[in-house]
């Protein structure tokens, strides 16, 4: 219901009630002086009939004075008078309406009232008034008056009062609807259409309304927050983009650093296939060799400069800057290409990367990613565990499916994740080393050998992919990381 109609409404109702509860009062008051008047005008006449009856049953006779209370009757057709006896048997024609136990007052001499209802259904009001006339017989002078008049009377302001109180509410309910609609509905519903405006992001268009008053004031409030909000909206495009262009300096600076390790275990991969290029080309330039064996040795040139060129455009893919694009991805896949990629650095190294994958058949581990994104990341992990066994060892990349209930600062309700777990055998970390192991430019390893940025990188790459990691370490024994991706459910569009 609209706030007008409810004001409307709230108005109405209290002058009803207003209108209602003096209608109570007045009804009751007229009926009351009514009664009252009726009373008085009873009084009146038994007193004025029980003296004349007194004179004339003392000069003429009893008859005469029974008389008169017959002609009194025949000029008033309201009330009725009667001689009552109060010592007489019920059945008397002298005898009382009234039942004897309520005219006891009468021989103190008070008056006594008593409704009751005559042989027409009438409602009656019957007055007893007591007549000292006759020593030893006690009287009295039954007044009996009809209240049809007063009934009428009191029907007739209850009519005219309820057709006054409608009659007010409609007016005041008019009046109300009308000028709450003009002054409130109006600026409310102006108000409402502008908080729509500034829930989708419009904060242009301010709200002008000429009224002054507290909708006013709040229309005024309102347009002002939207200046601020705009204000507030273009600092922060401006300090995201600022974050953004940082985070993305960031990441780049990982990559290059990660290049730069990279480079001697690419140079020994290369090494292999250039010699080989360069003995066979020695040999074909020399003109030894016969017409076959020139055109298998240029195969074998073919096919290790291919080689050398496959290893340099994996270095120079990882390498190069590029805006963030997610897309339906098999995890899979970005495992393999990050191992290839690690392989020469970690063989050097004398570290062994086993990829451990599910038994899924035809089946993708699928999430929405940015491929180069991850495989910084999944990278990011895998140097790190390179570095943290200095003897050598084993690195183990688990992925599978998990069920998990995100941690507190993450957030979200429980439901199905890709989990990819980085395993290493190296030396572990202390519980104060992983507090701190995400933070930029933390690092234990010596100086020259790491910049502290690749763990924060990783943990802001998986963060934005809506995922975050977890982390179990043993001291001496090695630590594994653990990457939760939401799972993208249909597989690879």
């Amino acid at each position: 219901m609209r706030l007008a109609r409810k004001l409307t409404l709230s108005i109405v109702f209290g002058v009803l009630v207003v209108l209602s509860a003096h209608a109570f009062l007045t009804i009751r008051s007229d009926g009351t002086f009514s009664e009252q008047q009726i009373k008085s005008d009873a009084h009146r006449t038994g007193t004025l009939l029980v003296q004349a009856m007194a004179r004339i049953w003392k000069g003429e006779n009893e008859v005469r004075a029974l008389e008169m209370v017959d002609e009194a009757n025949e000029d008033n057709s309201l009330v009725h008078l009667r001689w009552v006896l109060l010592n007489v048997a019920d059945d008397d024609p002298y005898a009382p309406r009234a039942p004897r136990a309520l005219l006891g007052p009468l021989a103190l001499g008070r008056e006594v009232y008593f409704r009751d209802v005559n042989a027409d259904g009438e409602a009656v009001l019957r007055t007893y008034v007591p007549a000292p006339i006759q020593h030893g017989r006690p009287g009295a002078i039954e007044v009996t008056t009809s209240l049809s008049q007063q009934r009428q009377h009191v029907r007739a302001t209850v009519r005219n009062t309820l057709v006054t109180t409608v009659l007010m509410g409609a007016v005041c309910g008019a009046l109300a609807l009308l000028l709450g609609g003009w002054f409130v509905g109006r600026p409310i519903r102006a108000l409402v259409g502008k908080a729509r405006r500034i829930g989708t992001g419009d904060l242009s268009g301010a709200l002008e309304l000429s009224q002054r008053d507290e909708i006013g004031e709040l229309a005024d409030e309102m347009n002002a927050m939207c200046d601020r909000l705009a204000a507030a909206a273009a600092d922060l495009a401006v300090a995201t983009e600022a974050k953004i262009t940082v985070l993305e300096q960031l990441r780049h600076a990982d990559r290059l650093s990660t290049v730069g390790k990279l480079a001697s275990g690419i140079a020994h991969e290369l090494g292999t296939p250039l010699n080989v290029v360069s003995g066979r080309a020695r040999m074909i330039a020399g003109g030894e060799l016969t017409a076959p064996e020139n055109r298998e040795y240029a195969d074998i040139i073919v096919g290790q400069a291919q080689r050398m060129t496959r290893i340099i455009r994996q270095l120079l893919d990882f390498a190069r800057r590029r805006s963030a694009h997610k897309s339906p991805e098999d995890v899979r896949q970005v495992a393999r290409q990050t191992a290839s990629l690690l392989a020469p650095i970690a063989e050097k190294k004398g570290v062994d990367i086993a990829l451990v994958e599910p038994d899924l058949g035809d089946e993708s581990l699928v999430a929405e990613v940015d491929a180069a994104q991850l495989q910084q990341a999944l990278t990011n992990l895998v140097v790190n565990g390179i570095q943290a066994m200095p003897q050598g060892g084993k690195i183990a990349v688990t992925m599978a499916r998990a069920h998990a209930q995100p941690p507190a600062d993450h957030g979200g309700p429980d439901g199905p994740y890709l989990r990819i777990d980085v395993a290493d055998q190296g030396v572990g970390m202390t519980e104060e080393t992983m507090a701190h192991i995400f933070e930029p430019f933390f690092t234990t390893k010596p100086v020259g050998e790491g910049t502290g940025l690749g763990l924060s990188v990783t943990y802001g790459i998986v963060k934005e992919h809506g995922g975050w990691i977890a982390i179990q370490s043993v001291l001496g024994k090695g630590s594994t990381f653990s990457v939760y991706l939401p799972e993208k459910v249909g597989g690879v569009a």
